[in-house]
């Protein structure tokens, strides 16, 4: 199975707790007034990555966990939910960070399994006029929806609001909520 991906970020500490592999899903129909990742939303182009891959270059980084975000998660539920239970057995914490409020999760059985390996959820629509961008949540009306005990929210509050990376080709990568 297969997720389409808009990128991968190998190492990030300002997208989740410790240093966390980092993958936008390409695709959202949401397409959230004000969302900072707009380039995203179209669910043409993007990148096939077989989720057995995904999961090698998690484990084989060494990273803390992964998050997924967007674009849309939950707009790829049945590759979203085979990443989540080919995830859980690694040990690796997962996050979905979705415009999806936990209720319409909740009522869409696709959905519900496309979270139900995931430690923590945040969830809703961005909303411009609430803005926050802090702690993985980019308007203040986004929920933190906690599935396990591996997170808190002390370790949200810990999270760098930006990060800049500079790759070895010069590459120049920003993320994290401040621009939210």
């Amino acid at each position: 199975m297969e997720l389409i991906l808009h990128g991968v970020l190998r190492r990030s500490r300002a997208n989740g707790p410790g240093e966390r592999l980092v993958v936008w899903v390409q695709g959202c129909s949401l397409a959230c007034p004000g969302c900072f990742n707009p380039g995203t939303h179209a669910p043409a182009g993007g990148e096939r990555w077989d989720i057995a891959e995904l999961i090698r270059t998690a484990t084989r980084d060494g990273v803390e966990g992964v998050t997924l975000t967007g674009g849309e998660p939950l707009e790829q539920p049945g590759a979203v939910a085979a990443f989540g239970a080919a995830l859980r057995p690694t040990g690796l914490g997962l996050i979905v960070l979705t415009g999806f409020s936990r209720a319409e999760i909740e009522r869409d059985p696709a959905r519900a399994a496309a979270v139900a390996h995931a430690d923590l959820v945040v969830a809703g629509r961005y909303q411009r006029r609430r803005h926050l961008g802090a702690g993985l949540r980019g308007s203040a009306n986004k929920q933190y929806w906690w599935r396990t005990g591996r997170y808190r929210a002390a370790d949200l509050d810990a999270l760098p609001d930006l990060e800049v990376l500079i790759a070895a080709d010069g590459t120049v990568t920003t993320t994290g909520m401040v621009g939210a």
